[in-house]
């Protein structure tokens, strides 16, 4: 028998593209196996029962749920999408990108191979910048509030300019404002998956932490 199966979005992917919690929720009900829809933030105690899986879009979360709470484990749901022969990938005729790796799945080479063979289902060349994977570097975002916002954006810019192609992809919504800030252009993984565009929206650094920490505090 499967151990009972959730999907929480992450309160970032939830603020940026509300609708597509549904669209990924349909698509691992239909493709993968039941699975229910969880909203409790990976802040507080996921109240599910033991061995429980959460499928997450978020690498905080990912790192989270499997590292404070005892008997939850996790699986992105790039490694889900990549183990199925259901999903209809768009085409992007050899475009070139490079990707930047989260900082919570940084001991995660299995996320990191994951993204990158979805890329490559996409018929996307990625040419890597030099830290990457497991020796990726921060996107600056995580600095604050440790730091002033001049400093964690003198750290997004240097990140954003390690990237060798205009274009980066990321699979964390933080890291879509941290490379927008720094001067690249950001594709999001889930986004590129449903062919749709990546949009800043709100990228000042204080007033999306506040959007952040509303959401937590509520959910």
């Amino acid at each position: 028998m499967n151990p009972k199966t959730y999907f929480n979005p992450g309160c970032a992917l939830s603020i940026y593209k509300p609708e597509m919690e549904n669209t990924i929720l349909d698509f691992l009900n239909k493709n993968y196996r039941e699975t229910t829809l969880h909203k409790i933030c990976c802040r507080h105690d996921p109240q599910v029962e033991k061995g429980a899986v959460i499928i997450n879009v978020c690498a905080g979360c990912d790192n989270r749920f499997s590292s404070l709470y005892e008997g939850v484990s996790t699986l992105s749901v790039w490694e889900v999408i990549d183990s199925l022969d259901s999903f209809a990938y768009p085409n992007y005729q050899g475009l070139k990108i490079s990707v930047h790796d989260a900082c919570p799945v940084r001991e995660k080479p299995q996320v990191h191979q994951a993204v990158r063979n979805l890329l490559k289902k996409m018929n996307i060349e990625v040419v890597e910048t030099k830290l990457h994977g497991t020796r990726s570097a921060c996107c600056g975002d995580d600095l604050y509030p440790k730091f002033s916002v001049e400093k964690v954006h003198t750290m997004m810019t240097k990140r954003a300019d390690s990237m060798p192609c205009e274009e980066v992809c990321v699979y964390c919504v933080s890291c879509i404002k941290a490379l927008h800030i720094g001067g690249k252009t950001p594709r999001h993984l889930i986004d590129l998956l449903m062919n749709e565009t990546t949009e800043p929206q709100t990228y000042d650094t204080v007033k999306w932490h506040e959007q952040l920490q509303e959401y937590i505090d509520q959910h």
